[in-house]
């Protein structure tokens, strides 16, 4: 038996509207067949940096040939490109404004822009990308009958953001960013621990908003009440947490807010 093409989605569009629902429709008229994974379309409207975070955290976890298509597109219409990625056996589908970043650091790859008008629906809106371009775009290649190459030439100018990855800013300090606020209020930083050697065997401080944490927590069990601490958490990054409480709440910091982490002498 052949398997089924997956596609996975992420989106910033919520569940209310139909925008998420026409490009599953989109999808299936083009491959019948396909498998479609809502990822979430929960992203924070306009954020491509908790979406190229949410990219880099599912990947990893599906099968080759996986397409994954990623819309959080507030330059939907301008000048920029639609792309698509060949990356890890899978490829990523979406606009070139860095959402793709992590993708881009962690495993060689080739980006192509889509340029072959015949791989999307006639007439594209100037506002829906996700139905016109990007759907039927996954749609194709998942179906196995349309080769990368076929998409568009092979570009190298592609968007990356500069907030991914920390800056070491002293010998012993890094400075990074909040990539995510989850639903439970825990902080999700860029610092990741495969980074971070020194977290099991060195004391350390973690500046975040008003607050200073000391240390690292093994489990949320291990923190007190209502008391933030550091966790390494179930990806390796580090993550600001308060025991069954809203870190975010308590410190009063979202996506973006700046860190620092200082190891002691």
């Amino acid at each position: 038996m052949t398997s089924r093409p997956i596609i996975t989605l992420t989106t910033d569009f919520g569940t209310r509207d139909h925008f998420a629902g026409v490009m599953k429709g989109v999808i299936l008229g083009i491959a019948p067949g396909a498998q479609i994974v809502d990822i979430t379309h929960e992203i924070t409207p306009f954020d491509i940096l908790e979406g190229a975070f949410t990219v880099a955290e599912i990947y990893p976890y599906f099968p080759p040939k996986t397409v994954h298509v990623a819309v959080v597109d507030p330059g939907v219409g301008t000048a920029r490109r639609a792309i698509l990625v060949q990356a890890a056996g899978q490829y990523f589908i979406g606009p070139d404004n860095g959402v793709f970043t992590s993708v881009y650091e962690e495993t060689s790859h080739q980006v192509r822009s889509i340029t072959n008008a015949r791989l999307v629906l006639p007439s594209p809106s100037s506002t829906f990308h996700g139905r016109d371009v990007f759907a039927p775009c996954a749609a194709h290649l998942a179906s196995d009958k349309v080769r990368p190459a076929a998409f568009g030439k092979k570009i190298a100018d592609y968007v990356q953001l500069g907030m991914m990855k920390p800056q070491q800013i002293a010998r012993r300090a890094w400075s990074g960013t909040v990539l995510k606020v989850d639903r439970f209020g825990n902080l999700i930083t860029n610092l990741h621990s495969r980074n971070l050697p020194e977290l099991l065997t060195r004391p350390f401080e973690l500046a975040i908003g008003l607050r200073t944490i000391i240390g690292l927590a093994r489990t949320f069990g291990e923190c007190a009440k209502d008391e933030p601490c550091v966790i390494a958490g179930s990806s390796g990054y580090l993550e600001v947490v308060v025991n069954q409480g809203s870190a975010a709440k308590l410190l009063g910091c979202g996506l973006g807010a700046p860190v620092e982490l200082t190891f002691y002498s």
